[in-house]
This record gives C-alpha cells, sequence and structure tokens, in this order.
C-alpha cells in the first residue's frame, strides 16, 4: 500500500515537471532579460552624448519585430483619425475604403486584432442609402455602391479583406452584391469590353478595370466552385492588357479616347499597382504562367529608368517639389505598395523584396515627424512653396509600405515607444528654466514578460528626469499589445537657442529595441501659416478639424481645433493675431477646460468675405507661471455646426510684453 502511493506521487511530481520547468524558465528569463539590459543602458547612458539639435536617432534597417513595431506605431496614428460617429476617415469616400482595407492588411499582417470592431463599425453604419454630400459627393444608392463604379470597386476589395480577416461570410456576401452591380457597367458595346468609370458611361480606365480583375479573381478563389467570376475575370484580362493602355514601355497610362486607342495621360502608380495586383490574383486562381509573365513585365517596367522610381524611391508626378497632390494622389503609391507585397510574397525574387524594403526604411527614416505621421513624398523632400503634406491620407499609403516589411510568418514578439506631446514648444523666460512634461509609451507583444528599459537623451544643457528607468509588461500574445508609460520631466534652461530639439528615448527589453522622439520648439515668438509643419508644435488639440494646404485650417460640424501658447513667465501682457474667416467661434482658456467665448462670427458666411485679421487680447487669460511659463490655450470651432463652413484660419502670430 505504501509503495502504491510512493508511485502515485512520482508519478504526480512527474508529469508537473513540464510546468515546474516552465516556470523556471520564465523567471530565468525575466532575470536575464533585466540583467542584460540594466548592464546594457547603464553603460549607454554613461556613454551616450547628448542629442545634436534636429539630429535624429541612429535608425539601422529594420528586424522582423521591429518592422511590426513599426507598423503598430503607424497603423494607431492613423486610426487616431477614425471618425466612429460617421465610420469613415474625415471628408473622402473611397480614400477611406482604402484606408480601412489597408487596416486590415495590418491585422492580418501582424495579428493584431484591435481595430477589428472598427471595420465592422463601417459595414453597420454606412450600409445603407445616403444623400450626396453626407458621406460622398454623390448619393450612396445602398450596400457601399454609388455613380462612381471605381469607388464601388475599392469598397468590394475592403468587405473581401475583412472577410478573409474575420471569416465572416457577411462581408463576403457584401463584396459579391457590389460586384453584381459594377458587373451592370460591364459592355463591350464601346472598345469591345471594359467596365466603364462611371454611371454616365463617359470613360472607360486603367483603375476601375484593374480593380474589377481584381475583386472577380478574388471572390472566385473564395466561393466554392465558382465559374461565374473567374470567367468575368480571365475575360476582363484579356480585354484590358490587349486594350492599348499598357504602352510600348509596359507602363500603364491613365485610360482610353473616345477612339478607344491609349490617351497618353499620367502612368499613375496606382493603376500600374491595380494591374499587377489584378493580374496576381488572376494567376492565382488560373497558374496561367502568361499571366505571371505579364505582371512581372509590369513590375519591372515600373521600376525601370523613366519610370515610377526616382533615385530607389517609388515617386508619383505629383511629389514634384514645385507641385502638390492632390487627396486622391496622395493614396496612390501605397495602394501599388499593397500589390507590390503581394507581388513579393508570391515570386519570392529578391529584386522585388529589396525595393519593397527600400521605400519601407526611407519612409521611416526620411519621411516620418517626431509624431510619427508619414507624409506624402517618400525621400522626406520637401519646399516652402509646396511642403511635404501629412495627414491620414498620406499616413495609410506609407503604412501599406511598413505592412510589406514585416515578415509573412509574424514575429511573436515586438517593442515600440512613443512619446506624447510628440511636438511641444517651450517659449523661455528671460530668466529662470522651463520645463515640459513627455509621458514615454511602451508597447509590446508576446508570450513573456518584459522588463523594458529607458535610457533617455536630451541636448547639452538640458536635463531629463528620470534618465534612466524600466517598465515591466506583460504581453499575452500577439492580439492584442500591452502597453504602459512613463512620465518624463524635460527641462530647458533659459539661454536654449531658438529652433527644434531632439530628446530621444531607446527602449529595449533583451533582444528588442525601438527609438522614438520628442521635438522640442524653442522660440521666443509665435508666426506660423497653418497647414504648414510650422503649425504643428502650437497645435495641441486638432479634434477633427481638417487642412487642405498652406494657410488653411478648418473645423466643420462639431470639430474643433485647439492652439497651446506657453508663453513666458515674465510675460505681462500678450495679443493674437488670427487672419481667420467662415463661421467661427474663438475660444479661450487657461486650463484647457472652462472656456471663454472672445469672437463669434453671428452670421452665415460661406464665400470667405468675412476674412480679416483679428487681435484677441489674451492678458486677462494670464495666469500664475508654472514651470516656468504661463500658458493660454485658444480653440477654434464652428459658430453654425450644421452647415459645414466652420472657422477657417490662415495665419497666426502674436505680440508678446515681458
Amino acid at each position: 500500500m505504501t509503495l502504491m502511493i510512493k508511485s502515485k506521487l512520482f508519478v504526480h511530481r512527474l508529469n508537473r515537471f513540464p510546468a515546474i520547468l516552465a516556470g523556471r524558465l520564465v523567471a530565468i528569463r525575466i532575470r536575464v532579460q533585466t540583467l542584460l539590459a540594466v548592464a546594457s543602458l547603464t553603460a549607454l547612458a554613461v556613454a551616450l552624448p547628448s542629442t545634436a539639435a534636429g539630429s535624429p536617432p541612429p535608425n539601422p534597417l529594420a528586424d522582423g519585430p521591429t518592422s511590426v513595431a513599426r507598423a503598430r506605431v503607424a497603423a494607431d496614428v492613423l486610426m487616431s483619425s477614425y471618425d466612429p460617429v460617421k465610420a469613415w476617415f474625415p471628408s473622402s469616400w473611397w480614400n477611406s475604403a482604402v484606408a480601412l482595407q489597408t487596416i486590415g492588411d495590418y491585422m492580418q499582417r501582424t495579428g493584431d486584432r484591435r481595430y477589428v470592431s472598427q471595420l465592422d463599425n463601417t459595414f453597420e453604419k454606412d450600409k445603407g442609402v445616403f444623400p450626396g454630400g453626407v458621406l460622398s459627393g454623390d448619393p450612396l444608392l445602398g450596400n457601399f455602391t454609388s455613380r462612381a463604379i471605381d469607388d464601388t470597386e475599392w469598397w468590394g476589395l475592403t468587405w473581401v479583406q475583412a472577410y478573409d480577416l474575420t471569416g465572416n461570410h457577411k462581408y463576403l456576401d457584401m463584396a459579391v452584391a457590389i460586384a453584381n452591380y459594377v458587373n451592370g457597367y460591364w459592355d463591350t458595346s464601346t472598345c469591345g469590353g471594359g467596365v466603364w468609370w462611371n454611371a454616365e458611361r463617359t470613360y472607360k480606365n486603367a483603375v476601375t478595370n484593374g480593380l474589377w480583375i481584381r475583386l472577380t479573381a478574388e471572390l472566385h478563389n473564395r466561393i466554392r466552385g465558382d465559374k461565374v467570376w473567374l470567367a468575368r475575370s480571365r475575360t476582363a484580362w484579356a480585354w484590358f492588357t490587349g486594350s492599348g493602355m499598357i504602352n510600348a514601355n509596359g507602363l500603364v497610362n491613365d485610360g482610353l479616347t473616345d477612339a478607344c486607342t491609349n490617351n497618353g495621360q499620367t502612368v499613375w502608380s496606382y493603376n500600374q499597382g491595380m494591374a499587377i495586383g489584378g493580374g496576381l490574383e488572376l494567376w492565382r486562381a488560373t497558374k496561367d504562367p502568361q499571366i505571371l509573365a505579364t505582371v512581372r513585365r509590369l513590375a519591372d517596367a515600373a521600376i525601370g529608368p523613366n519610370a515610377l522610381v526616382s533615385n530607389g524611391i517609388l515617386t508619383e508626378s505629383c511629389d514634384a517639389l514645385d507641385q502638390t497632390c492632390d487627396d486622391n494622389g496622395k493614396q496612390f503609391k501605397g495602394i501599388f505598395t499593397r500589390y507590390w507585397t503581394d507581388l513579393v510574397d508570391t515570386t519570392h525574387d529578391q529584386r522585388y523584396a529589396a525595393f519593397l524594403k527600400a521605400q519601407a526604411e526611407s519612409i521611416w527614416n526620411d519621411d516620418r515627424d517626431a509624431a510619427d505621421r508619414l507624409g506624402t513624398r517618400w525621400s522626406g523632400a520637401t519646399s516652402d512653396d509646396h511642403p511635404n503634406v501629412f495627414d491620414w491620407r498620406t499616413q495609410a499609403s506609407a503604412l501599406s509600405a511598413l505592412i510589406g516589411e514585416v515578415p509573412t510568418f509574424t514575429p511573436l514578439e515586438s517593442l515600440a515607444a512613443t512619446t506624447s506631446p510628440a511636438q511641444s514648444v517651450i517659449m523661455p523666460a528671460a530668466s529662470g528654466a522651463s520645463a515640459i512634461a513627455v509621458n514615454l509609451g511602451v508597447s509590446a507583444t508576446g508570450f513573456f514578460p518584459l522588463q523594458a528599459l529607458a535610457v533617455i537623451d536630451a541636448p547639452a544643457g538640458w536635463s531629463v528626469s528620470p534618465r534612466v528607468t524600466t517598465l515591466r509588461l506583460q504581453p499575452h500574445g500577439i492580439a492584442n499589445p500591452v502597453s504602459g508609460s512613463i512620465p518624463l520631466k524635460v527641462t530647458v534652461p533659459s539661454l536654449a537657442t531658438d529652433g527644434h530639439h531632439m530628446v530621444t528615448a531607446n527602449v529595449t527589453a533583451a533582444w528588442l529595441r525601438f527609438s522614438t522622439q520628442a521635438d522640442v520648439l524653442v522660440a521666443h515668438k509665435i508666426d506660423f501659416d497653418t497647414g504648414t509643419v510650422d503649425e504643428n508644435p502650437w497645435l495641441f488639440d486638432p479634434d477633427g478639424s481638417q487642412s487642405n494646404g498652406v494657410q488653411n485650417r478648418f473645423a466643420d460640424g462639431n470639430a474643433h481645433f485647439t492652439y497651446r501658447f506657453p508663453f513666458p513667465a515674465d510675460t505681462t501682457s500678450a495679443q493674437v493675431i488670427l487672419t481667420i474667416d467662415a463661421e467661427f467661434l474663438v475660444q479661450v482658456s487657461v486650463d484647457n477646460q472652462n472656456w471663454t467665448t472672445v469672437l463669434q462670427e453671428t452670421q452665415p458666411v460661406t464665400d470667405g468675405s468675412n476674412k480679416a485679421d483679428r487681435t484677441i487680447d489674451l492678458t486677462p487669460y494670464l495666469g500664475a507661471a508654472a514651470d516656468g511659463s504661463k500658458p493660454v490655450y485658444l480653440k477654434v470651432s464652428d459658430a453654425f455646426p450644421n452647415d459645414g463652413w466652420g472657422g477657417r484660419v490662415y495665419h497666426v502670430t502674436a505680440n508678446i510684453v515681458e
């Protein structure tokens, strides 16, 4: 009897041994991580020189975990512009479809599932009938259809992507409904075939037919036993490749003339990308080698001489320094890289992979600001008259390239970091230091606890506290990254020079690493155009405001935008001058909570006729100095929120007496 009991105890202990061993391995791993990180970062804290003003942190080529982290940071910035009430991205219908599709790509590639509910929110709220001007300039006919056939097709692809991500058949059913609608605009009586660009049947072009090939092939590849959609995709591919829209150099011009010949119009990157993407999906359905050969010809032409590349970087014709891309063109390159990623995954051609990696690295190193916003020119080039533009459309576009750099076998661990505020202003007093609070956010995925350590580097003469610190994170997989934060205090001396100064945080946990920055502007005056990078540090809360270029920031409906003016501690009086028009409501606050109205348009004005320089005396709102400044908040919103012509600011300047 005693022997049986001992035997059972032995077996019980033996069965528990793997769990005990696993627990001990986790404990050992955490200790090793901590010791390694403490040793390396302590040495780094001693050895690191102070960051020169404006100099970026080192950015080595990304490994798999770093690529995941970069994409996560960029995706979070994009989704901060998503409007959960209207369930779209402000003021752009087809662009919203592409942005949501990009978020779906991000979730599918990385395993992050935090934004599935936003996809479904859009599906449920926006599938109905809407009059023109609500979500699109055109009336929406239900099921995401409208007179704009290409817009309709973008939504079809978005819902196929949502089906791939979730497995929910309602998304696939919607894509079928959309495709059935589009099929009504396939017409062999003009140019022998092709889908019309619009319901008025005025133009047959590349993007509409590239979208059609991809959509029909995707439906075939997801509907068991289908023959109808495959036949339509084959027919569309044969018509498209024989239509003449692909010129002798293998580049896709915009469309056909009324005489059914190549119209010679601009070779846009998204037309080239859609042709590549359509061919790839049809090749998966047919395994026809001729289709793949044509796809390779289109791809080689795109990155060949006199095509879509400048110094190795994908460059739209409107990326030139004397031009500005419109809201449509801002997203073209992202569509190209979405299907270029498919090309890399399908062919495993290292030439194509190297090109994709070059785009992602250039975006991250040269086309990103401290707030992790990504611009329209992936080279980072800018000019005074035509500055590099940063908005949600350019964010979605560049995010596609970052997604492409994430390995197809998703890394199980990642570490990312951000700062908030990422861009801020200090206006030093004549004597005494000024200080700002910066929050260092850290996020991670994985299956083991992480002991993250951060070393903070500030410019010479500045101080930051704490300089070296730790943060423990407990991730539980990759579907929902965990996050934590570290409060920092940055102190700036009174003699700090005007200009941008970088505070850099280098975060590591075992073999994972990530660098982020806060861009602190030291300024002794306020003088900036809206819609430019000069405006960003002053823009405390952009809320749902928009900017359509230089000297143009506006807030319609219930949206607003708020500036923070951190006047020096010894300021005795201050006035701000706004160049403003439309239906403005301007309010001032000392604490960003209690507001006083100081300007208001009392008549509905929609033609800019009330544009003027208006002076606001801020002296009554100068409170007690704290951390070397007397901050005042100024908020602009819409005096008539029902008609969509909210306050628009062109220029901001101030007079300060110390």
